[in-house]
């Protein structure tokens, strides 16, 4: 009894530990944004940093290369997508009286057509009514201040993360592989060949993924460019690259993408044929990004087949929201990994190899 009880401290000990781990950081979780984000940067990164290493390059010398040309690169992007909105946005405040009319004498008199309704945009009735709600209007802005107010810090908090991030992100670099080294060395003896097997296959596994999910980037750039250029939208090819690398964030490069596309269709064709268009392009490429690019060029490079990434994208979806649906793939693939480990030690247990007693 005494033996039995001394067996199975060990495991208490470690469960116990494991749970105030986790109520840890919960309750630090905010704190813990950046450093968490700089880990997960610093492993992508690592290797281009070995790369220049191993060419000649100072440790250093090779991280400050590969953070500047990201930084080039976000700053680049920015540079492309934030005019295209400031021009963009001014031609349409031009363009308003003339979309105005473009409402009240074409598109609402074919929706009430076809609908059967009675709609109207009677500008003066809308300027009535908000001049009659002023007094609500405040009261309503003095209701959401203290909102506002949180708002405004938790603007400042992210902003401060923000700033953090690229010295945690230059240390981390510059330590990876002592800090990697050091990780191993707390594994016990026993079991560091058979952690280190794990642990080197499921690198393998994520850098296949961050390679497939490259090569989506990359083939949904030329989809979107292509086919709003093929459409003959004027700034089509620029909005389209844009919208194709930011597709490793779900939804948001196709969201941008498609608001800056249906600004610059409003803003160059009379009508709906060519919004019609334009949207057509973002449909078609989201369903091939969905159901066909995604499936085979980041499922098969991880070991997942194309049924097992759509049921992964929405099992992590519903269960963990946005961040869920960004982290599917690769927590799908090291859940694999993992599953085929426990699989083979059941193989090899002697629960499964014990035959029947004849």
């Amino acid at each position: 009894m005494e033996r039995s009880r001394t067996n199975y401290l060990p495991w208490l000990i470690v469960a116990i530990t494991l749970a105030g781990a986790v109520w840890l950081l919960d309750r630090l979780s905010a704190v813990l944004t950046p450093f968490v984000t700089a880990i997960v940067l610093a492993y992508i990164l690592d290797p281009a940093v070995d790369y220049l290493q191993k060419h000649g390059l100072s440790r250093i010398l090779s991280l400050v290369c590969v953070m500047f040309a990201g930084f080039f690169a976000i700053l680049a992007l920015l540079l492309i997508v934030i005019p295209m909105l400031v021009s963009q946005g001014h031609a349409l405040v031009e363009r308003l009286p003339a979309m105005v009319d473009f409402i009240q004498q074409q598109a609402l008199p074919w929706l009430n057509q076809l609908l059967g309704t009675k709609l109207s945009l009677d500008t003066q009735s809308w300027r009535h009514t908000l001049s009659s709600n002023t007094g609500n209007l405040r009261q309503l802005l003095a209701k959401l201040a203290p909102q506002l107010g949180y708002g405004g810090a938790l603007l400042l908090s992210m902003l401060a993360n923000l700033s953090l991030l690229p010295v945690l992100l230059f240390y981390f670099l510059h330590d990876w592989d002592r800090m990697v080294a050091r990780v191993g060395t707390l594994v016990p003896r026993r079991w560091a060949p058979e952690v280190g097997r794990i642990a080197h296959e499921l690198d393998e596994v994520l850098g296949q993924f961050l390679r497939g999910q490259l090569s989506v980037m990359l083939l949904m750039a030329i989809i979107y460019g292509g086919g709003l250029a093929l459409v003959g939208l004027e700034s089509g090819l620029a909005i389209g690259i844009v919208a194709g690398l930011l597709v490793f964030i779900p939804y948001v490069g196709a969201f941008l993408g498609l608001l800056l596309a249906t600004l610059a269709a409003i803003l160059q064709y009379n009508g709906f044929s060519g919004l019609v268009l334009v949207w057509s392009v973002f449909v078609v490429g989201q369903t091939l990004e969905s159901f066909l690019i995604t499936p085979y060029l980041v499922g098969e490079r991880i070991g997942l087949s194309p049924v097992t990434v759509i049921f992964a994208l929405m099992a992590f979806g519903e269960l963990m929201g946005f961040v869920g649906v960004l982290l599917a793939l690769p927590l799908a693939a090291i859940s694999v990994v993992l599953a085929r480990y426990l699989v083979q030690r059941y193989f090899n247990s002697g629960f499964y190899q014990r035959k029947i007693d004849s």
